[in-house]
């Protein structure tokens, strides 16, 4: 599924749920099974594993993080398709818990499929989405440190995908929502994290 086709986000989660018979999912896996061209499918799914309960397992923040600012650099750059290095592409997550999450997940998907359609559509393109673009990828950058902070990255992920489900649906609105709350997050981390 690329991101120009406007399919359902339901789509996104059954497409990914075929892999979960297995003992253990690579990265790779998933973007194989999403595509090379579905930049937004890609970002929305790690970032809603990031923001479930599998954020819990050590690493998986900071492995989001790093995959989130790979994306948005090839967007800025106008790639076609996605690439992420072999080093990431190998790391794996335990089929049970990728069951889990996409299990976690389908209650909020659902309720945004409900509501998301096609509005404000210069906010989904250049020149205009290159500023949520350049907060997420401040923000994905970030998200390493957030390992230390509990569920500033769990935080971070939600309002990422949060644009990328209206990226992937051409939801204007959506994509304004996450950009204030993008502007947000970086405080709220520093204040409930840093500050004592």
């Amino acid at each position: 599924m690329s991101d120009g086709d406007g399919g359902q986000l339901t789509e996104v989660l059954d497409q990914l749920e075929e892999l979960t018979d297995r003992d253990e999912v690579a990265i790779g896996d998933i973007v194989d099974k999403l595509g090379t061209q579905s930049f937004a499918s890609v970002m929305l799914i790690f970032t809603l594993i990031s923001a479930s309960p599998a954020s819990a397992i050590p690493g998986v923040t900071a492995t989001v993080g790093i995959i989130v600012a790979m994306l948005v650099i090839q967007l800025m750059i106008g790639k076609r398709s996605l690439w992420l290095p072999g080093i990431l592409m190998r790391r794996r997550l335990a089929g049970r818990r990728l069951k889990t999450a996409i299990g976690w997940m389908r209650r909020p998907v659902g309720l945004a499929e409900r509501v998301l359609k096609r509005r404000l559509p210069a906010l989904v393109h250049r020149p205009l989405l290159l500023l949520p673009l350049t907060l997420i990828l401040c923000l994905a950058l970030m998200m390493p440190l957030m390992e230390v902070v509990p569920a500033s990255g769990s935080i971070a992920s939600a309002v990422i995908a949060l644009f990328a489900a209206g990226y992937l649906m051409r939801d204007g609105v959506l994509v304004l929502i996450a950009l204030c709350l993008m502007a947000a997050v970086p405080v709220a981390v520093w204040q409930f994290g840093f500050s004592g």
